[in-house]
């Protein structure tokens, strides 16, 4: 918290003796204790050296208290000030004053103003200069980051094109070698082919689907399997009759499912009595041993005998009266309410059965289903190849059809060529002419190509000029390649010494080390001892919040520690509020100890 350090300060700044050695976190809990903070907060932001007295001034006050004469204090010295205070008259020009240090102070803002607006200003125009340098070194690294990616380009587009032409003699070395076989008829396209055997085999393909589907899906099993779902699975009259079969099948089925029913609750009876039977023939086996392993010194008189079997006798009467009531009255009412669920084994085996014969149809639904994939695939794969060689198709065409216009439009160039050579004026003569005719739009052509920008007005062209113009073309070429020689052998130079110079860097860079050093030694122990140094500072901090969160803790849980801190708030904040409290404690406990007395 803030408001700690500021109280320090504030003793600091108004001259407080032994301020220095105060701590801001000490004083922290003062602000949160109770109605006390508004005033610490006013005393932090208000008080200054001007309200501190001098040592003059303490020292006159104490010989005025010393004097024995009076002070006056509180509302004496109130009363005193509004007696002898007199009234005030404003001088003529306080108001110009007021309106001056208005205006002073608005132009103080004012230039406060400016100065902070020239500060950032300056600070956006050192981080735009700042951005623009990064941005100037990055560009520089990028333009030489594209070089190398463009000369890596270059080789790596000689080696491909090299490895493709290698590729294609190779292809046609292999094609020449291996040739059309003995015997082999042209290729043909897929419409070519005949169908008849694929659709044939279809067809069969689909007869014996229908044959198995036939022989294993009986009449009406679809309405079976639809009527076998789980939304069904429920206990149902047995004399209910069936949507989907016939009166005689579900008297049929209604009078098994009883047979069933009745079978399984007399299976049922006979087991219980035979539980029953054995559970008595165990009980009487294990009397009958403990009466054997009994000694005879313990065996009973005829008279205990006696006793003890009319107790048994009177206990068994009990029971069978218990087992009579249970007959007539509570067996009958549970039997009723749970008639259903003894029924349940066997309308679960029934359900069970229909389970299996849907899973059974389902497993043929499947084996047939994924056939009619396959054959609706097979046809799909089919359909797609005719359309890509369709398409194949229209593409060669549309490649034909250009191709006969490019050369009928060839054709038509060159028949107007024989039409021009045809010409007698254009055909070699006995004496040849040492001008060029102006019909010879080629060699004109070729005069200009090869003059270049360096053109002359010439009334005709001779075969002399185009045989200098081709010389000069030759010179030219010649001191063009010798420069590249020069600038070939310039570069290799550089480059050699650009070696030697990044040599030279990694060697003061590695200093003979692996790894690459980009700082000095000795500054990067200084930063690893600076860092363990923050790391404990920060495991103090932590550790000290720990502590003062406990402290609260164990303060907001321990009623005296809270009365001890509020007496100590007390003695620091108004030290004449603590005295009143501790005098008003002992009054009453001096009254208290008269009372007791009298």
């Amino acid at each position: 918290m803030s408001c700690g350090r500021d109280f320090v300060e504030t003793l600091r700044r108004i001259g407080y003796p032994e301020a220095e050695s105060l701590h801001a976190e000490d004083f922290d809990w003062l602000f949160e204790a109770g109605g006390g903070a508004p005033f610490l907060r006013w005393f932090c932001g208000s008080v200054s050296e001007r309200n501190v007295l001098s040592e003059a001034e303490l020292q006159a006050f104490g010989r005025l208290r010393g004097a024995g004469r009076p002070v006056l204090e509180g509302a004496a010295l109130e009363e005193a000030l509004r007696t002898c205070a007199a009234p005030r008259t404003p001088a003529p020009r306080d108001a110009e004053v007021e309106a001056l240090e208005r205006e002073l102070r608005a132009l103080r803002e004012l230039r406060s103003l400016r100065v902070r607006r020239r500060d950032q200003r300056r600070l956006l125009a050192a981080a735009a200069g700042h951005a623009s340098t990064r941005l100037g070194a990055e560009e520089a690294a990028a333009a030489k980051a594209l070089r190398r990616g463009r000369g890596a380009l270059r080789s790596v587009s000689g080696e491909v094109g090299g490895a493709l032409r290698a590729a294609a003699d190779a292809v046609a070395q292999l094609t020449a070698f291996l040739g059309e076989p003995a015997g082999a008829g042209p290729p043909v396209f897929l419409y070519q082919c005949s169908t008849e055997k694929y659709l044939g085999r279809e067809e069969q393909s689909t007869a014996a689907l229908a044959r198995y589907t036939k022989t294993q899906f009986f009449p009406g099993a679809r309405e079976v399997v639809e009527s076998s779902n789980e939304e069904n699975f429920q206990l149902v009259d047995p004399r209910a009759a069936a949507v989907s079969a016939s009166p005689e099948a579900v008297e049929a089925r209604r009078l098994e499912m009883a047979r069933l029913r009745l079978a399984f609750v007399c299976a049922q009876h006979q087991a219980v009595h035979l539980r029953a039977s054995n559970l008595s023939l165990e009980a009487r086996i294990e009397r009958a041993e403990d009466a054997l392993r009994r000694p005879a010194a313990q065996a009973l008189g005829k008279e205990d005998l006696e006793a003890k079997i009319s107790s048994l006798n009177s206990h068994i009467l009990k029971l069978e009266e218990q087992i009579t009531h249970m007959k007539e009255s509570t067996l009958p009412a549970v039997i009723k309410e749970n008639a259903q669920l003894l029924n349940m084994p066997v309308v679960k085996g029934d359900f069970d059965l229909q389970i299996a014969k849907q899973d059974c149809y389902t497993a043929r639904q499947e084996f047939v289903l994924n056939q009619l994939i396959k054959q609706k695939a097979s046809f799909e794969v089919l359909q797609l190849s005719y359309e890509i060689e369709l398409r194949k198709h229209r593409e060669i065409h549309r490649q034909l059809e250009n191709l006969v216009q490019e050369l009928s439009q060839s054709n038509t160039a060159l028949r107007q060529r024989l039409e021009v050579l045809a010409d007698p004026s254009v055909s070699r003569q006995r004496d040849p002419r040492n001008t060029i005719d102006t019909r010879d739009h080629s060699a004109h052509r070729l005069y200009q190509l090869l003059e270049g920008e360096n053109k002359k007005k010439e009334l005709f062209i001779t075969h002399r000029n185009l045989e200098e113009v081709a010389e000069k073309l030759k010179q030219d070429v010649s001191s063009v390649q010798d420069q590249l020689a020069a600038s070939a052998q310039e570069h290799s130079f550089f480059l050699s010494k650009l070696n030697n110079d990044v040599d030279l860097l990694c060697d003061i860079l590695y200093q003979g080390r692996n790894q690459l050093l980009l700082s000095d030694q000795e500054l990067t122990e200084q930063f690893h001892q600076v860092e363990s140094q923050l790391n404990k500072l920060n495991h103090l901090l932590t550790d000290t919040l720990a502590d003062v969160k406990t402290k609260r803790k164990i303060l907001a849980s321990n009623k005296l520690h809270q009365v001890e801190r509020e007496l100590y708030v007390y003695f620091l904040k108004d030290e004449d509020y603590l005295k009143n409290i501790v005098e008003n404690l002992e009054n009453q406990s001096k009254i208290k100890a008269v009372g007791l007395k009298d």
